[in-house]
């Protein structure tokens, strides 16, 4: 499988959303991906569902939906109605996790379970059959344009591993500190799918740095 690419709207510019998910939508890029988070879970705020299901009116790509929130469980349905491919929820902010990703998928949408930088792949042994992909956050979640975290790439490595051991096909995402040196070496780990916020949206032309990403 070809890897994806999902630039991250947190680096857009939100005084023209529009001309930035149409840039997106004119891309290559696979996805768009959508950090929301409450000021309690991570140390900032972002955006919730009114811009989301304004977004879903006029987003030509699936969108994969990060929740960096306290009890996510809570707002399944309205992800789900802001039109939602992929729901992400935190393995750190889940008390119970197996109902929860079997309530994201009784809602229609695929289930992720993200892991923050120092959270161990080892704990995903009895979830990971269930899930449709991984997210492992390669800066601590909160904030754009932070610095990659080095051990992000043996933490794929290992990741991938335990996918390949018990034969299932389980994505592998990475957000964080992603760019054309890091995202190579993130694939080669065994990195899916790429998440871009300040590469692409703060380039001189971020359809051209989609392009370049995907070629990888």
């Amino acid at each position: 499988m070809k890897h994806k690419i999902a630039p991250s709207l947190l680096s857009a510019d939100f005084l023209d959303l529009r001309k930035e998910v149409e840039m997106v939508n004119r891309s290559e890029a696979d996805w768009l991906h959508l950090d929301v988070m409450d000021g309690v879970f991570v140390p900032n705020i972002s955006f919730g569902f009114p811009v989301m299901e304004a977004l879903k009116e006029i987003c030509e790509k699936p969108m994969d939906v990060h929740l960096m929130i306290v009890e996510p469980q809570k707002f399944i349905r309205e992800v789900a109605a802001s039109g939602a491919y992929l729901m992400n929820v935190h393995y750190e902010a889940c008390t119970h996790l197996n109902r929860t990703v079997a309530a994201i998928k009784d809602a229609g949408m695929k289930a992720g379970v993200t892991l923050n930088p120092h959270t161990p792949v080892c704990l995903l042994e009895d979830i990971i059959q269930d899930v449709d992909m991984v997210l492992l956050m390669s800066v601590n979640p909160g904030f754009g344009a932070q610095r990659f975290i080095e051990h992000s790439v043996e933490k794929t490595v290992r990741l991938r591993e335990m996918i390949e051991r018990k034969g299932l096909h389980t994505l592998i995402e990475l957000d964080g500190g992603v760019n054309e040196q890091t995202g190579r070496r993130l694939l080669d780990a065994g990195a899916d799918v790429l998440v871009a916020g300040n590469y692409v949206f703060k380039a001189s032309d971020p359809i051209e740095a989609i392009r370049k990403l995907k070629a990888l």
